[in-house]
């Protein structure tokens, strides 16, 4: 007799579970896994992305501050009494404004921690933070009387409104209506136009240490007559489809910050999929003479070079200097 009692309990707990805060948990969790799954950059794991971060951790926090509805104004203990909870529209407000507040903090707070600002732990942390509030939201809620309950229902809403003394929609109501339509164009114009204005490629010069680890800004500033400058061409390719590059490698010549003259040293080709980084080792040797100062510049070009490649027409350019020694001594720079 008791194991019956006790079971349905257990069934009518379970029955009661806010429907609200379930979806929030499951889609939370789903975005999470499609998050991760999906490529970065692609307009699905974008939209999915937002609800992730702009909605479902708010609204879990807002379950936990206000289990209860608002009550209608005759309703309230009181003449001067506010009344308890708050409205949908109240909520839905709620819940993007402080979504908007903890996502920044749970993006300073993650560089600190051992897995670092990566999109996965990104998506992680809220997944984690909309499910772990969303119960205990829950938990509120079913400890708050039936009568005083938020519930989510679209027919109780409207039939709520019709009783309402004043027809007229609030002040704070369109407040709220308009700041949701405000963070929702944002978000359009924040994820979609980033998503089609392309992406990047990145150029970079490194020198190899000892341990073989690359480091950048340790090129040397002076070298011998036809000695050789070693360094590591860099080329990151973001652009959401597989590159061909050009690099063309040239010694300038640099009067009142004009070029008088060009050099072409070596031109290489690479070939770079989406999302990675390929590096080439060259040993670039000036043809100045000694004494004089030059400019060496890496140019980068999607496709081919042209007839005249310059620092202004490079998609990417870098460049150091260096000086050819006349005493046959030469230091780093």
């Amino acid at each position: 007799m008791s194991f019956r009692s006790y079971t349905r309990t257990r069934l009518e707990y379970v029955l009661s579970y806010p429907v609200d805060l379930a979806v929030v948990s499951i889609l939370a969790a789903l975005s999470y896994v499609a998050v991760t799954s999906l490529s970065t950059g692609s307009l699905a794991a974008l939209f999915l992305a937002v609800p992730l971060a702009l909605f479902f951790p708010g609204y879990a926090l807002v379950s936990v501050l206000f289990p209860a509805a608002k009550r209608p104004a005759s309703e309230a203990p009181g003449v001067n009494a506010n009344p308890r909870g708050i409205d949908t529209a109240e909520r839905l407000g709620l819940a993007f404004a402080l979504s908007l507040t903890i996502v920044p903090l749970v993006v300073l707070a993650l560089p600190f921690t051992e897995w670092g600002l990566e999109t996965e732990p990104l998506a992680a942390a809220l997944a984690v933070f909309s499910v772990g509030f969303a119960q205990l939201g829950a938990v509120r809620r079913l400890r708050t009387p039936e009568s005083d309950r938020f519930t989510v229902s679209p027919v109780t809403s409207v039939l709520s409104i019709r009783r309402e003394d004043d027809a007229v929609v609030t002040a704070s109501s369109i407040l709220l209506t308009v700041a949701i339509a405000t963070v929702i164009g944002a978000l359009i114009v924040g994820f979609l136009l980033p998503a089609s204005a392309g992406g990047f490629t990145e150029l970079g010069l490194y020198t190899e240490t000892e341990d073989g680890e690359l480091v950048a800004g340790d090129l040397p500033s002076e070298v011998e007559p036809g000695e050789s400058v070693p360094l590591t061409i860099s080329i990151e390719n973001q652009e959401g489809e597989r590159t061909a590059y050009t690099v063309v490698v040239q010694q300038q010549s640099l009067e009142d910050e004009f070029v008088v003259d060009r050099t072409e040293l070596q031109e290489i080709d690479a070939d770079v999929s989406d999302g990675s980084t390929v590096t080439s080792q060259r040993q670039i040797t000036p043809t100045a003479g000694p004494g004089e100062t030059v400019r060496i510049s890496v140019l980068l070009y999607e496709g081919d070079s042209p007839a005249v490649p310059t620092n202004e027409n490079a998609d990417e350019e870098t460049y150091f200097w260096v000086t050819v020694t006349d005493d046959g001594s030469a230091g780093d720079g």
